[in-house]
Formats: C-alpha cells, structure tokens, sequence
C-alpha cells in the first residue's frame, strides 16, 4: 500500500467511526458493538482492501493509554475498598478460566494440554471498554461499575503472563509450576513498585513545568514509560501502568493545576474516544484475514471450537462470580459486617458481563509462527480463528443482551436509589464547602485586613453560590433543567453581539476570543451543575 493509500484508509476509518458513533445515538447502543459489526461487514465486501491488526502496535502503543486513562479516573478509594472482588476477579478468575478452557479443548476438541493452555491464557481476560460504556449508559450500580473497571485494569496482566508461560511451554516443551508462580510474583511486585515510581516522578515534572502543553505532554509520556519498560524485562507493563494510573489519580488534585485539567480532559477524552473506536472497527476488519488463515481446519472443527470456547468461558465465569461473591461472607464474619451480602442480580450480571476484546485478539496475533527448533507452531490458525470467533459472539451476543438482562434484574432501580443517596450527601457537601470558604474569608480578614471593597466582594460570591443551590434535591431536579436552559439562552445572547462588534471593527478578535473563553467556562459550569442536580432513573 503506497503512502497514499494509508491516508485514504485512515480517513476511512474516521468516516466510518464517525458515522457508525451517529448510528450508535440514533439506536441507543454502544458504538462497539456497531463498530466490530461494521468492521466484519467491510472485511466481507469484495475489493475493500485487507487491514492486518499488528499485535505489537495494538499492545505497545494503543494500550497504555487505555489502561493509565482507566487507572486516573479510577477512585483509589473505591478500588481499595473493592480490592478483595478485583484481585478474586482479575486473577483467580482468568486462572480458572483459563484452566476450565484448557481442559476442554483437551477433552472436547483433541487440542494438546499446552495448546488448551494457550487458548485459554487468551480468552481468560474479559474486555472492559463495551460493556462499561453499556454499563453506563443502563445506569447499574456503581459498585458493580467499579468492580468491572478494576478487574478490567488487572485481568490482562495475569492473562498476558500466563500466555508468556504458555508459548514459553509450547515453543520449549517444558514448564515449571513453582518457577512460574515465584516469577509471577516477582513480576507483580516489581510492576507495582515501578508504576508507583512512574507516577511520583511523572506528577513532580508536570507540578514543576506549570505549563498545561507541557504537562499534557508529560501525562502522555507517562503510561508509555510505565509499560514499556516491564515489558521489555520479561513482564507485561499492564499492572506498572495501572498503578501509575492510580497513584496519578489519588495524589494529582495537589499537584495539577486547573488549567491542566480543563485542557487535559478534552484531550484525553478525545484520545481515548479514537483509540476505542479503532480498536473495534479494525478487530471487525480482521474477520477476513483470520478466516482465510484458517481454511486448513474444517469449517465444522472452527465452529465446535468457537462455540465449546464461548460456553466454557461463560459457564467458568458464572461458576466462579457466586462463589467468589459469598463464600468470604460466609466464612468471614467480620468480612460480612463490613460488607453485607449482595441481592442476587448483583453477582449475577457481574457475571453475564464476560465480554472478550482486543486484548485477547493481539494476543493471538502475537503467536509466534515457528518454535525454537524451526518447526511451525501447531494448531496456531485455528487457535486465532477460535478466539476471534469467541470476541464476536460475546460481544456482539452478550453485549445486544446486557440490557434485557439488567431491566430483568431490576438494576437500573437499584442504581437510581443509590445516586439519589449519592446525591444527597454531594449537595450537603457543596454546602459544607461554602461553610469552609466563609471561615477562610473571615479568618483572612482578621488576619491580613482585608479591603472593605475586597471582603464585600468574595462574601458577595459565596452568598451568590449559595443562593443558587437548591434547598432540597427535590428542588434541584425541578429547577436544574429550566435554569440552564435560560442561562445557555443568555450566554448566546452575548457571543451573538460579540460577533456583531466584531463585525463592526468596534473590538478586535483578541477580545473576542478572551470574552468568549470565559463564557465558554462558565457555560461548561452550567453544564456540570445541570448534570450535579440530573434527577436519577
């Protein structure tokens, strides 16, 4: 493909991925589902040109972002505090999924023990992008939310270490269970302790530049060098880039400055918003690739080991979740008090979410072609053919289903009660808030003489703030609509004169610009309290 052609692809994909994105809004659905869907059709029109997925740039270079952005808007507290459903998640989970796939790709589909390893060290980790933004948008429960988004920060790391072991076994024909748990260890508390590392130095550069591009750049800078350097050592780079995520996320508040976080929102927001997408229209796109690798094995042989491998996968996580769930309320009764058993639906939808991703796919991508002796690597088509089939049928199956199944289990209820409370105690917050201010002001103005002018000022705004916070949250959800919508009405009023002044020569378009950054600042101010005061489902 000429320089040319790469253009006209990329400007494709953008026009594919912005139209499939309006699509996604006009059906209310997740445009993953819609972007692999169209990816699989494109791949089957004759003529489209053929798009290989290279697993290193998918590993090196478009996961790091996902996973550090993952980890800031990660609560620290909220993971802490969930640690113990993660950690069973995102390592006894893949493990076991892992081992229930390996042995039924012995038993079932004739596959060699170190083979059903392999296949299953690539299915075991679920996706955590789809689902979350389906997850969302129902409106479950956050701590359901954030049990996903944790184990989806960890599960690659132990599926990626356990795939290493099994293509060191395949490739050598020989494996040490001790050997591998110590380095398995070894490569968890060295990654942690390095991400850590990243992230303290990461936050003191960008605290000393003070400069928002500078700092933007720094925070892109940061996952890269917390992922590659792990992962060129032997381990995975994904549990050193998640800890820098979180120690970012904790301790960045103190060290960046707000002009920094208004810029960096958009950009990594935007950044994120393309790379997802990306990733799920070209997993689409290898469909034909992957099954023109995979003619040698029958058409039948393909489809018993796409389906056996989503059943197992599926089965092994609901297997696992309940388990996992109650056990260690049950035999821990300071566990219990802390934490009391869930409803059902809970651990139930936790586990129907089991969505397989691109992770899995550059996984398979990344076998290598021949072992150590120069022999080809056995069953590696089919072993690709198998786990893209599993990412299409969970995602695209259980993804349309994830809906049905919430509405079934009367989730989106549970999750209006709880943003209500949640809510309640943000609104006597702000006013606690405004409380902390005055006291500042007062103690300001004994101790420094404040000017009559300047103390009447800064009481003048904290009294404006509290008189448009709503006594009751009852009160707010009537009024947050209405009063926006009149206060955007406004705004345009004035950037409509603006131009007009403009137009006239009466100011220059310095001005303007400055102006209008401000009425864009407080119109975004808008749209946050609009959001504060948005009734819940």
């Amino acid at each position: 493909m000429t320089g040319t052609g790469y253009y006209e692809t990329l400007l494709s994909l953008l026009a594919v991925l912005a139209a499939v994105a309006l699509l996604a809004r006009r059906l209310n659905t997740a445009p993953s589902i819609l972007l692999v869907a169209a990816g699989v059709a494109l791949a089957l029109i004759p003529g489209i040109p053929a798009i290989e997925l290279s697993p290193r740039f998918v590993l090196l270079i478009l996961l790091p972002p996902l996973i550090y952005s993952a980890g800031v808007a990660m609560s620290w507290r909220e993971f802490r505090f969930n640690l113990r459903p993660i950690a069973l998640l995102a390592f006894g989970c893949v493990l076991f999924t892992t081992c229930a796939v390996a042995a039924a790709a012995h038993y079932v589909l004739a596959l060699p023990w170190n083979i059903g390893f392999l296949l299953g060290a690539i299915v075991s980790p679920p996706d955590v992008v789809a689902p979350l933004a389906v997850a969302r948008r129902l409106g479950l429960p956050r701590r359901l939310t954030v049990i996903l988004e944790g184990e989806g920060l960890a599960n690659d790391a132990t599926a990626l270490v356990l795939y290493r072991f099994a293509v060191a076994a395949v490739s050598t024909g020989a494996f040490s269970f001790p050997e591998a748990a110590a380095t398995f260890g070894a490569i968890v508390v060295g990654e942690i302790a390095f991400g850590i590392g990243v992230g303290w130095v990461s936050l003191r550069l960008r605290h000393w530049a003070r400069d928002p591009r500078v700092e933007i750049t720094l925070s892109l800078m940061t996952p890269y060098l917390a992922y590659w350097v792990p992962e060129n050592l032997g381990g995975s780079g994904v549990l050193a880039t998640v800890a820098a995520g979180l120690y970012v996320s904790w301790n960045g508040p103190r060290l960046i400055s707000s002009a920094t976080r208004l810029q960096g929102i958009f950009f990594w927001d935007l950044l994120i918003y393309l790379i997802e997408g990306f990733v799920f229209l070209v997993t689409g796109l290898q469909a034909r690739t992957l099954f023109e690798r995979g003619v040698a094995a029958s058409v039948g042989e393909l489809l018993l080991g796409v389906v056996v491998t989503t059943l197992v996968c599926i089965a092994a996580r609901f297997i696992w979740v309940f388990p996992a769930a109650y056990l260690p309320r049950l035999l821990f009764p300071a566990i219990r008090r802390r934490d009391p058993y869930p409803p059902w639906g809970v651990p139930f939808m936790l586990a129907f979410i089991g969505i397989r991703g691109v992770v899995s796919l550059a996984a398979a991508l990344a076998i290598p072609f021949t072992l150590q002796n120069g022999a080809p690597f056995p069953h590696r088509d089919a072993v690709l053919v198998v786990v893209f089939g599993v990412i299409i049928l969970t995602l695209i199956g259980q993804g349309l289903m994830m809906p049905a199944v919430a509405r079934w289990l009367r989730l989106p209820q549970l999750a209006a009660r709880e943003k209500r409370e949640e809510k309640e105690a943000e609104l006597q917050a702000r006013r606690a808030a405004l409380a902390a201010a005055e006291r500042r002001l007062q103690a300001l103005g004994e101790a420094d003489g404040l000017k009559d002018e300047t103390a009447e000022h800064l009481t003048a705004r904290n009294h404006q703030r509290a008189l448009h916070m709503p006594p009751t949250l009852e009160q707010g959800f009537a009024t947050a609509a209405t009063s926006a919508k009149l206060h955007v009405q406004l705004i345009t009023a004035e950037r409509d004169y603006l131009h007009e002044l403009l137009r006239k020569g009466e100011i220059t378009d310095e001005s303007r610009r400055l102006i209008e950054r401000e009425l864009d600042l407080e119109e975004e101010s808008i749209s946050c309290k609009r959001e504060a005061y948005e009734p819940p489902l």
